[in-house]
């Protein structure tokens, strides 16, 4: 059963007292391709994130998000006091040297200074990661389940497009026998136009009749197209990801359909070579989603 690259999962916790919440979204591409955005104390699993997203995920492209929220009253943000007081002396001097009022806006430009406001680099406790990493593998759960939910409904849409090239492949049968015949007359009648002097020699024309038709013949076109349409149906059935397996059978079934189209020479064929290249376009829009 396939799978979309399409989905959507999250996790939301507190521990360590925070509150933490984790987001992964996954869109299509051809390769795996990921985005990371996580506080800087946890920068240093950036190699192993990308490691479980590419294992669980496979391919496609990949937003992940961790946020965290302090819940309590304590800060990695410190005020440097002394140097705060340092800061606002010297401007409450210049201030008075200048006849200007000390108030309230000299505190905040003193707190605008450098070094006043000083962040203590934490590290990061192993324990708290463990958490962290159980809710990113919930996370990669809920995504899975909302690819595989998807998936069913592109497996049901696509498998019914397939059917659907099959069927008109059938209907092209009724139009062969009246598409030779009417070839047959178009020739004779384009060579008595000619008016050519003494008998035409008929072994010579029915040889060139039967080289000709046998350029446009589709029988072998047909027979693969039947063999490709039935192969991709098996292979969606497949377990493991075949999104790339069917883009390459949707190209030869391509190939097929064009060929017949070239060689068709007949209006309702040419319609219903129409209809499956509609098909195809379909099916080949939606593969791009596929896993």
């Amino acid at each position: 059963m396939i799978k979309s690259m399409t989905g959507f999962g999250k996790a939301e916790f507190e521990a360590f007292n925070k509150k933490f919440t984790i987001e992964i979204k996954s869109l299509n591409s051809k390769q795996i391709d990921i985005n990371t955005r996580v506080p800087a104390i946890y920068r240093e699993k950036d190699i192993e994130i990308r490691k479980v997203l590419s294992e669980k995920l496979t391919r496609g492209k990949i937003d992940f998000n961790i946020y965290a929220e302090n819940l309590g009253d304590e800060s990695n943000s410190k005020i440097n006091e002394s140097i705060l007081k340092s800061y606002f002396e010297n401007l409450k001097k210049i201030s008075d040297d200048l006849n200007l009022i000390t108030d309230h806006t000299t505190l905040q430009a003193a707190l605008r200074l450098p070094d006043v406001v000083k962040t203590e680099y934490q590290t990061l406790d192993e324990d708290e990661w463990k958490v962290i990493l159980e809710n990113i593998i919930k996370a990669l759960d809920d995504i899975n389940i909302f690819r595989e939910q998807e998936g069913k409904a592109l497996h049901v849409d696509i498998s019914s497009n397939i059917k659907s090239i099959q069927k008109l492949l059938t209907e092209i049968e009724p139009f062969e026998a009246k598409r030779i015949e009417s070839l047959k007359i178009r020739l004779k009648e384009n060579l008595d136009k000619l008016q050519i002097n003494g008998d035409v020699d008929k072994n010579r024309f029915e040889q060139e009749l039967i080289f000709y038709l046998e350029k446009l013949d589709i029988n072998e076109e047909k027979v693969r197209l039947a063999n490709h349409c039935k192969y991709f149906l098996e292979t969606i059935e497949e377990k493991v990801p075949t999104g790339k397996k069917l883009a390459f059978i949707s190209q030869e079934i391509g190939r097929e359909i064009n060929t017949i189209g070239s060689k068709a020479n007949h209006t309702d064929i040419q319609k219903i070579v129409v209809q499956m290249k509609d098909r195809l376009e379909r099916i080949k829009e939606q593969l791009l989603n596929v896993l």
